[in-house]
């Protein structure tokens, strides 16, 4: 970052104060204590759900966006800390979850192995579990997302963020787009669509192999900066959705009020993050989310 930045005094306490609830990473030095002058961090980054573990997460932004970028970021799994305050004390919003908590519990959080064939022993017996979803994402945390980016805040949504969208309109309205369904893991191409873009500069076609997500783009096509593709031409649909084609937006940036949103699909693997042209877009988003390109 051209200027580098440290967690907060009062942030920090809370952080510690949490137990491990929150972590903040910086590569900053801290500011002079004559200082007077209050300063927001860069990044409160919500992140982490059922089937997408926090400490992948937390490990492959690190690498990227702290050590490399050296931005500060706050990396949290408890969505309570997302409100109206917390993102005050943030210049931008980072999210890769899908807003959905299991508080009945559930058998395996493993997506890649059939819980069918999975047995479970336990003496005594336990008793019967709910896995039951339930959507964490309240109104009001919608609302304050929304009026964070219009009075000039930033959000950056990664991967399944847009199922959160089918449960809260000012989150979709922020967002974008809608999800609709993922194909199985298989590799896919980031095709650039705008060169021009801040955020696509110097950034080549690139291949990663996880899920292709698919989704309903709510905003102007000219938005769109990359798209996935699947090269063999496979298909996904839907019964509710239909046909929607083997490619799919996969990346989008706008002006959003006096703010900035970005969206960036890859994001279910460090292998994905990792991806040296990923690297170059991710850092070129950061860059332009806190307007400093």
């Amino acid at each position: 970052m051209k200027k580098l930045k440290s967690v907060s005094r009062r942030l920090a306490l809370r952080t510690l104060s949490l137990g491990g609830a929150a972590s903040a990473l910086s590569a900053a030095l801290p500011p002079s204590r004559t200082s007077s002058i209050p300063r927001k961090n860069d990044v409160f980054a919500l992140i982490g759900d059922r089937w997408h573990n926090f400490d992948y997460i937390r490990t492959a932004l690190a690498r990227t966006l702290v050590k490399e970028a050296g931005a500060s970021v706050v990396f949290t799994a408890d969505h309570t800390l997302l409100t109206r305050e917390m993102l005050a004390e943030h210049k931008l919003l980072l999210m890769l979850c899908d807003g959905l908590a299991f508080p009945g519990g559930y058998t395996s959080p493993y997506p890649f192995i059939d819980p069918e064939k999975i047995k479970i022993v336990s003496e005594p017996p336990l008793p019967a579990l709910d896995e039951s979803a339930v959507n964490w994402l309240t109104p009001e945390q919608g609302r304050a997302i929304r009026e964070f980016v219009e009075k000039g805040g930033s959000a950056w949504f990664f991967h399944n963020a847009s199922y959160i969208s089918g449960g809260n309109a000012d989150f979709r309205h922020v967002e974008g787009a809608l999800f609709t369904g993922h194909t199985g893991f298989r590799p896919y191409k980031m095709k650039i669509e705008n060169r021009d873009h801040p955020i696509t500069k110097g950034v080549a076609d690139f291949v990663v192999t996880e899920e292709q997500h698919f989704l309903l783009y709510d905003k102007d096509p000219k938005t769109v900066l990359v798209r996935s593709a699947n090269e063999q031409g496979l298909e996904y649909s839907t019964a509710k959705y239909g046909n929607q084609g083997a490619t799919c937006e996969a990346c989008w940036a706008y002006d959003y009020g006096q703010g900035r949103v970005c969206f960036m699909a890859p994001g279910h693997t460090i292998p994905s993050f990792w991806n040296p042209e990923y690297v170059k877009l991710q850092k070129n988003a950061l860059r332009w989310l806190l307007r400093e390109t």
